[in-house]
Formats: structure tokens, sequence, C-alpha cells
């Protein structure tokens, strides 16, 4: 047998068999289990999970963010602009905003509202019912264009260049399997399987990276990141002939050709909206942290989600390392026409990779977490959906249906987002590369977001008429912008006419530097709004004020240890800043 086989074996394939069997009956076996300790629970318990361990919320939060975007999109980019995308990657400080800030937040609010808050619950609270109808619109689009379509359509190319499968069976493979699981698993099936998929696919990525150095370094593994680094210093070459490279986050001179997608320290301002977006206020991410027992005691809840999100910040220091970084060496290993590796589509560099340089047995192990990771990924997308649609539209409008139906609506609702997204996936196709198209639309839908939940929460002077116009306005400009960019290559075409040449300064403007003016655009929107109408109810004001006793309760809920793994992921963040300023 060649345990040294850069493709896969029988071997591969047994274990990848038995390998899903035994998945499925733990995560079985999990929701059997849960299922007869939560006799006579209700959809919320389905949709939301109830209080997991700490470390189980980090790993859930790890596993949700992880998807085919990251082993296909993150070392795609790697391959090809280095680390230049890392910015979006470096959010495990941004996390902890969630833990420290947020919770206490929406913990209050679900002391007010008497049930575990969804995020447009909290708008409807504070602002209108119409703001928080609003975010749920705005969310179940983004679904479609950010989650289901990216993720259907990377998982069909990471299928395909891992095992060659074709890649429509791989994407829609993908979605039935995810379908079957999510029905008969719920939140607790995600929860089982993220903590299952988690060190199988940290454990498996760095296996990957150490193996691809060392295969890059002839054996060394610091001489294949030394060969690694010199090799992304040779590239990106600009019109001077000046070799500018990619082995640094902020591309400050304007005759680098990747100035224009990474402009200066813009870059990292515009990375941070849409963290604080994805990170704070995004139903996928915040349902993570929700979960609790019905009664528990405020501190206690607190308590965990707080360390849950302090453990899934440290997970997000790994993926550059787990992707992005492995992309690299496979441009560096393809560059080399000795190593015997090619990369015909960056796209492909991961998939390659573990077949180029894991042992046999090992490649089949791998997969089945990496398997793991695209389905609890998606699951999770399901699940929101679910919740959303659920929670937000149809239990206000038909409030005396059973809670089997609220759970099957649930479930019809996200196979109608799971169709369009499949639909967009062409229209996807012809706006860029993959990441750039992701980060792109985010950074069209996060500047609303993040102004309403900002301005909602730390002030009390806003108006709830306010949130409502932010919202709608901030959406919009993002739609017409996304328009914009379909039509003129997003910004690249020439375009002539009136209208187009008169506009230049809205579909030409970098995408970075209009997601921070149109944020700006919204907060003082809202502000000026809030001068001439109604101001928030006594209501509003208090469901955002914290009272002594619970700022108690918060103060009970952290030790300084809480405080010293904290400054940790911080540092450990400007530590790799500093390595690849």
């Amino acid at each position: 047998m060649n345990w040294n086989s850069h493709e896969f074996i029988w071997l591969d394939w047994v274990i990848i068999v038995v390998g899903i069997v035994a998945v499925g009956w733990a995560v079985w076996r999990s929701v059997q289990k849960d299922k007869k300790s939560q006799d006579g629970a209700n959809s919320e318990d389905y949709l939301f999970g109830k209080g997991e361990p700490w470390y189980i919320i980090g790993a859930a939060i790890f596993a949700a963010n992880i998807g085919s975007e990251h082993l296909v999109g993150l070392a795609g980019t790697g391959a090809k602009s280095g680390v230049g995308m890392a910015h979006w990657e470096m959010q495990g400080w941004m996390i902890l905003l969630l833990g420290w800030l947020f919770v206490p937040f929406y913990q209050l609010m679900n002391n007010k509202m008497g049930k575990i808050i969804t995020m447009p619950d909290f708008l409807k609270y504070r602002y209108t019912p119409a703001t928080g109808s609003w975010l749920s619109i705005i969310t179940l689009i983004a679904y479609v264009l950010t989650k289901v379509s990216v993720t259907a359509f990377t998982g069909g190319i990471f299928m395909e260049s891992l095992l060659g499968i074709p890649f429509w069976y791989g994407a829609i493979g993908l979605i039935l399997l995810t379908g079957i699981f999510t029905v008969l698993g719920g939140m607790k099936g995600v929860m089982t399987l993220s903590a299952i998929q988690t060190p199988i696919l940290i454990i498996g990525s760095f296996m990957v990276l150490f193996l691809g150095l060392s295969a890059l370094g002839n054996g060394s593994i610091g001489e294949g990141w030394t060969a690694m680094i010199d090799f992304a210093k040779t590239q990106n070459v600009g019109a001077d002939g000046v070799a500018y490279g990619t082995n640094h986050m902020f591309h400050l001179e304007t005759g680098d050709p990747m100035y224009d997608d990474y402009p200066g320290f813009w870059v990292f301002l515009g990375a941070s909206i849409i963290g604080f977006w994805y990170w704070c206020t995004d139903q996928h991410i915040v349902q993570r942290v929700l979960g609790q027992q019905k009664g528990e005691a405020n501190e206690v809840v607190m308590m965990r989600a707080r360390r849950g999100t302090i453990a899934a910040g440290y997970f997000k220091l790994l993926p550059v390392f787990m992707f992005l970084i492995p992309g690299m060496i496979a441009a560096a290993l393809a560059a080399r026409p000795d190593s015997g590796f090619v990369l015909s589509d960056p796209d492909t560099a991961f998939g390659s990779m573990v077949k180029f340089v894991l042992p046999a047995g090992v490649k089949g192990i791998v997969t089945i977490g990496f398997i793991s990771a695209l389905v609890a990924s998606l699951a999770a997308f399901f699940n929101s959906c679910a919740t959303l649609f659920t929670e937000d539209f149809y239990k206000p409008m038909y409030k005396d249906k059973s809670e089997a139906t609220y759970v099957n609506v649930g479930r019809l609702a996200t196979m109608g987002v799971v169709v369009l997204g499949i639909v967009w996936i062409p229209v996807m196709k012809s706006l860029g590369s993959l990441y750039d198209y992701l980060q792109g639309i985010q950074s069209l839908l996060a500047p609303a977001m993040v102004a309403v939940f900002a301005l909602g929460i730390f002030s009390k002077k806003i108006s709830p008429k306010s949130g409502e116009v932010g919202m709608i306005v901030g959406f919009i400009l993002g739609m017409v912008r996304l328009l914009t960019n379909i039509f003129t290559n997003s910004g690249k075409d020439v375009m002539t006419g009136v209208f187009w040449e008169n506009t230049t300064w809205f579909w030409q403007t970098n995408w970075l530097i209009f997601e921070i003016w149109l944020l700006v655009f919204i907060i003082v929107l809202m502000i000026v709004v809030s001068m001439f109408t109604p101001k928030p109810t006594a209501q509003q004001i208090d469901a955002i004020t914290f009272t002594g006793s619970y700022k108690e309760l918060i103060r009970k809920s952290w030790n300084v240890w809480d405080v010293v793994a904290s400054l940790g992921v911080v540092i450990l963040c400007g530590l790799f800043y500093w390595y690849f300023w």
C-alpha cells in the first residue's frame, strides 16, 4: 500500500463511510437523549437549544462561522492575494465585544420580554415593529446572498477538488444532507456536530499546514515558512516593475496593485464594521450564546455566554493558519517545477493540498471533519432561518398553532431560502472571486445594522422612527450599489451616458471606502431624524438601562481570569498584525 499517495485510496473511502456513520450515530444518540430531558419543551428549545457549557458555545460559534467559504475561498484568496484578506479573519477581539458588551443587553431584554429574544425582537422593542420586521427581511435576503449560495457553490467546488464529485452533485448533495440533518437534529444536533468536528477540523488543517511547510522546505518546517514568505515577496508586481509582495496586510502605496482592493488603513475600518455586524448583532452568531434553561440565574447565563465568546475568540485566531496560509503554501509549491504539485485554480488550493500532503487514511479522517464542518455551518444557517421566520413572522400572525406546526413552517421557510440561494449562484459567479464577493456583499449590508444596533443600545436620545428610517434607507442604498456592481463589473467597466458619468462617485468608489461613508451617512441621518420625531418612551429607555442590581449581577458574572483570558486574545491579534504589517 502506498501510504504517501497523492490521491484517495480504498482505505480513505472506507474511513469516510465508517466515520460518517459513526458521527451520525453519535449525533442521533445525543439528540434522543436530549429529547427525553426536554419532554414538554416548546419550539424555542428546538430552535435555540438549552444552555450549553461554555466550551460547547465557543466550539459552536467557531463551527457556525467556519464553512466552505473558508475551505475554498479563504485558501483561494491566500493563494492569490496572500494575507490581504486576513483582516476579516483576525476578528477574535471583536467576538469579545459580544460577550462583554452585548450579552448583558440581550439578557436584559430576555428578562423584559419573558422569552429568549431574536435580534428583530430587540429592534421591535427599542424602535418600531417595522424596524424589526425589516431586519428579518434583510437577514433572510443576506442568507440568500451570502450564506446559502456561497456555501452551496463552494461546497460543490470543495467536493470536486477533494473527492472528484461533479460540482452540482456535490453542491446539491451537501444541501440535501444538511436538510435531513437539520430536520432530525435541531439546535442540539448542530451543537453536538460542532463539538465533534471542531477538533478534527483544527487538527486536520494544522496537519495540512505543517506537512505543507515541510514539503515546501524539503523536510524543514522553518525553511518552508521562509520559502513561503520569500515567494510572497516576489508577487504583486506593479506597473513600475516593483514587487510589492503579498506578505503584508496593509497596502499603503498607491503604486501597489493591491491598493485598489485594500486601500491603506481603510481596510481595517471596513473589516471592523463587517465584524461588528456579524459577531455582535447577527442572529446566526448571537443565537449560539442565548440558549438557557428556563428560570436560570442571569449571572450564570452571562458568565457562560461570555466565556463561550472568549473561547471562540481564541478559536477565531486559527483560520488564517488553517486555511489562508495553506493557500499561500499551495501557490509557492505550484511555482516549483520539482514539487510535483499542480494548482490549476486558486479556489482548489485547500482540497489539492489535502490530497497532496496527507498520508493515506489520514485523508479520510480529515475529510470527515471537513464534511461535518460544511454540514454544521449550513445547518446553523438553516436553523437561524427557521427561527427568524417562525418567531418574527408566523407566530405573531398565527398564535394558536401547535408547536409542531411552528417547527414545520420554519422548515418550509428554510427550503424557500435554499432555492433562492441556488438560483443566485450564476449572478454571484459574475461578481468576482469568491471571498471578495462575500465581503463585498457584507459591506453593503453591515452599515445599516451597525448604526441601528449601536445607536439603539448606547444612546437614549435616538428616536424609534430614526431606527426604522436608518434601516430602510441604508438597505436600499446598499442594494442600489449592488445593482450598479452587477451592471458595471464592480465599477471596472467604462460606462457612458449622463446617469453613469454623473454618478461615478457612487458606483466607482472603492467598496471599503463606500462602506465607511455609508455608515457615517446613516448615523447622521438617524441623528437628524431623531431631532424631528417623538422621543423613545420610558419603557424603551428602561429596556436599555442597567439598574444598580443588574449591574451587580453583571459584575458577579466575571472574574479576573475572564479579563486575563480576554487580554490574551487581544495580544495574540496584535502580534499577528505586527508580524504581517
